[in-house]
């Protein structure tokens, strides 16, 4: 194959040539050439995504000239609820790469487990790192599995994951959760809260313990960002700032505070929409998560947003209202719904329109405890996803559900990825008995 640069070329774009005599890929950047490489991968056959031992199928004569729709093609991977290995993580970027999504919001902390090490506070990791049981399913009693959980990256690991998605263009976005989604930090350093001793949170949902807003409390978690960014080069550091219940005006000044802290790093803050409350510095990213509306609010009033709206693209949400379906919970989203998922508000001014930087999926892990039951819910409604973050013009359900079924799916099967068959899960994938939540 034969590489050109062709700077007219938009970024991230490529164009294909295929000749009975050769094969041409023209792009005007690293990553331009990387996609046209998936591309030509796809074209190859399932058997190019085995780890070894295929025969390429001869590949179609054409030209393909593609680039992508929106620059932040995303999908949040939550791993503090349940800690996903560094190889099951590597494997994920894989498939992210696949998809030509690129970037990974990696959410590391929450009251569930605290995944990143702080080698100044090595107790968010001996202490805040693992808890003593899981709420099984979803529901409001006591009970527990009794199962201790846990798991930690290193920062060297963190080193390797970062390095291995930039290889493929993907960008790791790491989260730090705060002030709320902390009782694993509050465990582990109870000072950060209100100095009573607390366990790691078995339970899911929405905690109403929070960080004490106060000096000492803004100067512990600046030290854990400083940690956090010699690991993380991206010029986006999320910090949470979502479901906190009772928040007082000093908790929207301590996000600010870990706003200003990043912006004197030459970096930025991507917060969920409940920061928009405490009106902060137009530098911070919104990640739209409630619905559509905050990010109409927050492109008019000058912030750059992700749509990531839990009523379109929550990969751990139901797939189907059938009694097999695996812990049902929230809303019930198939596959043609993530297909028809529209990323640009219908009420969005047109002068908005480029603070949309583009949309994330994502994949919260209370129900999903293994890597078996992540692919079952990400796939295959993520490859919709990524078909709408990439591809512009209409959209035909029908058209993309053939494709899928005749030439994507055997892909992921050579890929070893266990996604819901079509017609519903296999018998090995029900989780007969467990409650749910549905919405």
């Amino acid at each position: 194959m034969t590489h050109r640069e062709d700077g007219t070329i938009p970024p991230e774009g490529y164009r294909l040539e295929i000749t009975p005599e050769a094969i041409t890929l023209s792009a005007s950047d690293a990553a331009g050439r990387f996609y046209g490489e998936q591309t030509l991968r796809q074209l190859r056959g399932p058997s190019a995504f085995r780890a070894a031992g295929f025969a390429p199928d001869p590949v179609p004569c054409g030209v393909v000239t593609d680039h992508p729709r929106f620059a932040w093609r995303g999908c949040l991977l939550d791993v503090a609820r349940n800690f996903r290995t560094k190889a099951e993580v590597l494997r994920f970027i894989d498939l992210l790469a696949a998809h030509k999504l690129n970037v990974l919001h990696f959410h590391l902390t929450d009251d569930q487990g605290w995944r990143v090490q702080i080698p100044e506070f090595p107790r968010l990791t001996s202490v805040g790192g693992w808890r003593h049981g899981s709420m099984v399913g979803r529901h409001d009693g006591p009970e527990r599995d009794g199962r201790p959980h846990g798991g930690f990256y290193t920062t060297d690991d963190l080193r390797e994951i970062v390095a291995y998605a930039a290889q493929r263009h993907i960008t790791v976005v790491p989260e730090i959760d705060v002030p709320g989604h902390s009782q694993a930090a509050i465990a582990a350093y109870p000072e950060l809260g209100t100095g009573e001793p607390v366990e790691v949170w078995t339970s899911w949902g929405v905690n109403p313990r929070l960080l004490d807003p106060k000096e000492s409390t803004v100067d512990f978690y600046r030290r854990v960002l400083d940690a956090v960014l010699e690991i993380f080069p991206s010029e986006v550091i999320a910090i949470g700032g979502d479901e906190v219940p009772g928040a007082t005006e000093r908790h929207a000044w301590f996000v600010d505070r870990m706003i200003e802290h990043l912006e004197s790093r030459g970096r930025r803050a991507l917060g969920w929409d409940e920061i928009l409350d405490g009106k902060p510095a137009t530098s911070a990213i919104i990640g739209s998560w409630r619905g559509e509306e905050a990010g109409v609010v927050a492109a008019k009033a000058g912030h750059d947003v992700v749509m990531c709206p839990e009523q379109h693209v929550y990969l751990d949400h139901r797939q189907a209202d059938h009694p097999d379906e695996p812990i049902p919970v929230g809303f019930l989203r198939t596959l043609a719904d993530f297909y028809a998922y529209e990323p640009y508000p219908a009420d969005l001014p047109e002068d908005a329109r480029p603070r949309i930087l583009g949309a994330q999926a994502q994949v919260w892990t209370e129900h999903l405890d293994s890597v078996r039951r992540v692919d079952y819910a990400v796939f295959p409604r993520l490859c919709a996803f990524a078909e709408v973050v990439w591809s512009s013009g209409p959209r035909d359900f029908g058209e993309f559900s053939a494709r899928l079924a005749e030439a994507h799916l055997p892909r992921l099967d050579a890929l070893g990825v266990e996604y819901r068959a079509l017609d519903g899960p296999h018998p090995w994938q029900r989780r007969p008995g467990v409650p749910g939540r549905p919405r």
